[in-house]
């Protein structure tokens, strides 16, 4: 398979970190090698991002050698840009994963969303990485109708499932909590988190390379082949692997034909104001959670460690990064604060995430030694994380939960890699229509 890295330079310069409010507040943290020349490894995964680096951290500690090659820096890509959500769940919600794979199997993924959220806290405790780590995330409903759904799905997640760490909250309450009155209503859930995004990806990788793992930033994969003399080309060198694990999510490009038809990869922005004082902090966010709203093109926000607004929103669909993301996110941001309007904005950046039809992360054996987890659909802090682990399940002989991912159907875009674009055009055009109605 070949691949042209299109995604990975379109907006960005080889091998730098985006200019993120993440990047600035990033721990110490240590470059890592360039690959060169020929050389053999028992597992090579391709991305070093949460997939790549927890599926590396999990082969090593059960034995195998493991190389991981990264186009640009670890925690390069979604895992070090993202709004820093750890939810609980599925990216889809529960009835709808009921009628698209049953009541049992969708019980089972709604577990094993849960296990993507312990394990996460599991790891930043075992390898103690400072990352801000911060219970709560608070849904809220933009409309006035979605408010008495919201309550009926707490209220199933609560007998159906067993799951007491939701509530609703009706509108009096909202308001209280998030200085706007944007909303309605909502839940809140707290047993889900956020986080400083890049640290946690920056201490998967210490904790992976302390556990022996090699790992190479800057050396983009060109190609590779699989079957009895599997080999990964790069392009100053060439390493031989018995496995090999695709971890590139939204940056795959031509690597694989196959994965790429099942995943779009498209442009998310997220800005970072000025340290607000804490009367203003406290206003906006009066409990600390995150958020996320209820329109198809979301709105998802949270104070950092510092007391900065960290706000996600807009949409637009074109190749490249608006040339002002500052700009382009202040209309969204002050649609839900107005009050914010003149603060200064210090961080505004983009980065690209792949999402499948049906939002679902997409699973898939594509060789008997060559392995796939990506199209995490924004809910990829938790789920990219469990999937790296997954991966290394299957690879020490456990398939259980690789395969209850997998079974989930994911369909091809209609027109493959050639037509997804238009089609995304026009289906986001539509639903962002509905979140203005």
């Amino acid at each position: 398979m070949k691949s042209t890295g299109n995604f990975l330079y379109a907006n960005d310069i080889a091998g730098q970190y985006p200019d993120s409010y993440y990047h600035a507040s990033a721990n110490p943290h240590q470059a890592y090698p360039q690959q060169q020349g020929d050389e053999s490894t028992d597992v090579c995964i391709i991305g070093g991002g949460y997939t790549g680096l927890c599926a590396a951290l999990h082969l090593a500690k059960a034995g195998f050698k493991v190389t991981v090659v990264e186009a640009h820096r670890v925690g390069w890509g979604a895992s070090g840009r993202n709004g820093g959500q750890l939810g609980t769940g599925q990216r889809v919600e529960q009835d709808e994963l009921e009628s698209m794979v049953g009541l049992s199997h969708a019980k089972m993924l709604w577990q094993i969303g849960l296990d993507s959220v312990t394990l996460c806290k599991e790891l930043i405790k075992e390898h103690n990485i400072e990352c801000d780590l911060t219970p709560g995330i608070l849904h809220t409903d933009h409309k006035l109708k979605y408010v008495d759904d919201t309550k009926a799905y707490v209220e199933k997640l609560n007998n159906q499932y067993n799951y007491n760490d939701a509530r609703f909250i009706d509108q009096q309450e909202i308001r209280q909590m998030v200085g706007s009155d944007a909303y309605f209503g909502g839940s809140l859930d707290t047993q889900s988190a956020h986080l400083h995004p890049l640290n946690f990806a920056l201490g998967l990788a210490k904790a992976a390379s302390d556990a022996g793992v090699t790992i190479y930033e800057q050396s983009p994969v060109t190609n590779y082949q699989s079957g009895k003399d599997t080999k990964i080309f790069l392009n100053n060198g060439c390493i031989k692997a018995d496995y090999i694990l695709l971890a590139c999510n939204g940056y795959l490009d031509g690597l694989n034909k196959q994965v790429a038809s099942k995943i779009m990869p498209i442009n998310n922005y997220i800005v970072a104001t000025e340290p607000l004082d804490d009367r203003t902090a406290t206003h906006l966010i009066r409990d600390n959670v995150a958020i996320a709203d209820s329109k198809f093109v979301i709105n998802y926000f949270r104070l950092s460690a510092d007391k900065r607004l960290l706000f996600g929103g807009g949409e637009s669909y074109s190749f490249k990064f608006p040339k002002d993301i500052k700009q382009f996110v202040t209309k969204p941001m002050l649609q839900i604060y107005p009050q914010l309007a003149g603060v200064k904005l210090d961080y505004g950046w983009g980065g690209t995430l792949g999402i499948t039809v049906n939002r679902m992360p997409y699973l898939d054996t594509l060789a008997p030694n060559v392995l796939c987890a990506a199209g995490y659909s924004g809910h990829g802090l938790g789920m990219a994380t469990l999937c790296g682990k997954l991966m290394a399940d299957v690879i020490q002989g456990s398939l259980e939960k690789f395969d209850l991912m997998a079974q989930v159907p994911t369909k091809t875009f209609p027109g493959g890699t050639l037509l997804r674009y238009p089609g995304l055009v026009l289906a986001m055009l539509y639903y962002s229509l509905q979140d203005k109605l």
